[in-house]
């Protein structure tokens, strides 16, 4: 796994190579915690498309993407957009090359979305303390 430090601070990131043809918009940096413990909308296509996160795997880890920490941000607009920035558990991760196509396409396949803007970030980088209570538990971590 990446760093195993406390939760570092500051902003910043980077885009993932994006298609031209794809609709690209600039995805606000959330603050340093995980989408999983931030305020989330109470949404029924938020849901949906959290519930898709949840079906994606990282190959090295028994947890779902989502709860692991992952994603830092879903946005889902009123016309079916969904924006949603992630990272990985290390730049170099074997699973960097999958991972993140996964997560698009399950996000795109969700009932209701029309279309997905996906950006990778390694600002802040993962740690351990970015999962939630569920997966630190699956994981031995408490």
């Amino acid at each position: 796994m990446g760093g195993m430090g406390g939760m570092p601070g500051g902003a910043g990131g980077g885009a993932a190579d994006i298609p031209d043809d794809k609709e690209q918009s600039e995805i606000e940096l959330p603050e340093t915690i995980p989408d999983h413990v931030q305020d989330t909308p109470d949404d029924e296509l938020y849901q949906r498309v959290v519930e898709s996160l949840r079906d994606i795997y990282d190959p090295e880890i028994p947890v779902n993407i989502y709860d692991l920490g992952l994603i830092y941000h879903l946005e889902v607009g009123d016309d079916g957009h969904v924006d949603v920035l992630m990272t990985l558990t290390a730049p170099n991760c074997p699973a960097a090359g999958i991972l993140p196509g996964q997560a698009e396409d399950a996000v795109r396949e969700t009932e209701g979305v029309t279309s997905v803007n996906l950006e990778m970030t390694f600002e802040p980088p993962f740690s351990p303390q970015m999962m939630s209570e569920e997966a630190r538990l699956e994981l031995g971590f408490m």
